[in-house]
């Protein structure tokens, strides 16, 4: 299948997810995680509807971006972010999913001070408390957003998560709804430099799920570009 019928299964696939749990599909924002996909590639899932491009490393996403990979979608930055690489991100990425403690907020938001400009954030949560995985605990998020809105130079968008790896779809709504859980009930709170708006959750094997369970934003890869060759 091409990458345009891919999409187009995927936005079925939300679109009668949402409708069975009373939602409007038009609210979900599909990400398409483009890690290991060149620029041509990228350019046809653009063309096909995606409504942002996502991308996990750093290195990948700055030589992509120099070949015009992204040009008409909003790039956010999905993957794992270390300190050491924030300046590149920082300004580039118009969201940052991965926020996974308050160390690197605190960077991110010096980079932006520098750059006078606010960098939009989501604060990765562990909702599978995996010894293998960052991010806050569900218990620390109220802390960490009362932190977050003490720094200057960023804005807290909402929350992420990656479940644990399981079996069948199914297993993951008890963290799917966990998440929507925090992500409503933080969302009831006023902090400064926060507004909880998007929940993103949901990738290629679970995201129909995810989306039942409350996220906005799914970030989808296999199910778009088909498998990635790691060779």
């Amino acid at each position: 299948m091409t990458i345009a019928e891919n999409v187009a299964n995927v936005r079925a696939k939300i679109d009668a997810a949402a409708r069975k749990a009373g939602r409007d599909p038009g609210e979900i924002l599909l990400v398409a995680a483009t890690k290991m996909n060149d620029a041509s590639r990228v350019q046809e899932a653009i063309a096909a509807g995606v409504d942002i491009c996502g991308e996990n490393r750093v290195q990948e996403m700055l030589e992509k971006n120099a070949q015009g990979a992204y040009e008409g979608a909003p790039l956010h930055f999905i993957g794992h972010l270390q300190k050491n690489k924030v300046k590149q991100v920082v300004g580039l990425a118009e969201l940052i999913h991965g926020a996974d403690s308050l160390a690197l907020l605190e960077t991110i938001s010096r980079e932006a001070i520098k750059r006078g400009i606010v960098q939009d954030v989501l604060l990765e949560v562990n909702i599978g408390a995996e010894t293998s995985k960052s991010g806050f605990s569900p218990e620390e998020i109220p802390a960490a957003l009362e932190s977050a809105a003490a720094f200057g130079g960023i804005f807290v968008r909402g929350l992420m998560a990656i479940p644990p790896i399981c079996q069948s779809p199914d297993e993951n709504r008890p963290f799917f709804l966990e998440m929507q859980k925090l992500f409503v009930d933080n969302g009831r709170k006023k902090y400064d430099n926060v507004s909880m708006d998007f929940l993103s959750m949901g990738m290629s094997g679970d995201f129909a799920e995810a989306v039942a369970c409350g996220a906005n934003m799914v970030r989808v890869g296999t199910a778009i570009f088909g498998p990635r060759n790691y060779q």
